[in-house]
């Protein structure tokens, strides 16, 4: 149920009415579910695409994702799916579950505690559903 005095509830309740209007199939769509068209990249793409294969004696890939999980943090850990996706990406390059800690709680004194809080539980989140397929 949306709350009428939200604004931004009222729009997205507006956005998910006009989705139902193009398409029925959309009632059920969940943002979740974009996640799912993107799969991990092994860890040799990402060291070609965002480190030093096209760019030698620069950043490595695992360093430019715990950057990039940084920046997310800082905005606010608002992109859910965006997030989840880095953290999937840093445990293929080989980052442990420590450093995305670590880079998480660096930006605790910039981006708040609230911002902290979600990236956290995100990446507690991608990280017992992988300790869950391992098993």
């Amino acid at each position: 149920m949306t709350d009428p005095k939200n604004p931004y509830q009222a729009m997205f309740a507006q956005y998910q009415e006009m989705a139902k209007a193009f398409n029925p199939a959309l009632e059920s769509f969940t943002p979740k579910g974009f996640e799912t068209l993107w799969p991990t990249m092994p860890k040799d793409v990402m060291e070609m695409f965002f480190g030093n294969t096209m760019n030698p004696g620069g950043l490595d890939a695992k360093t430019r994702l715990l950057l990039t999980l940084g920046a997310l943090t800082m905005l606010g850990a608002q992109a859910d799916a965006q997030i989840r996706l880095t953290v999937r990406h840093l445990t293929e390059t080989g980052a442990t579950k420590q450093e995305i800690v670590e880079t998480i709680g660096q930006m605790s004194m910039f981006a708040g505690i609230p911002a902290t809080t979600r990236a956290m539980e995100l990446v507690q989140e991608v990280l017992a559903e992988q300790e869950g397929s391992e098993t």
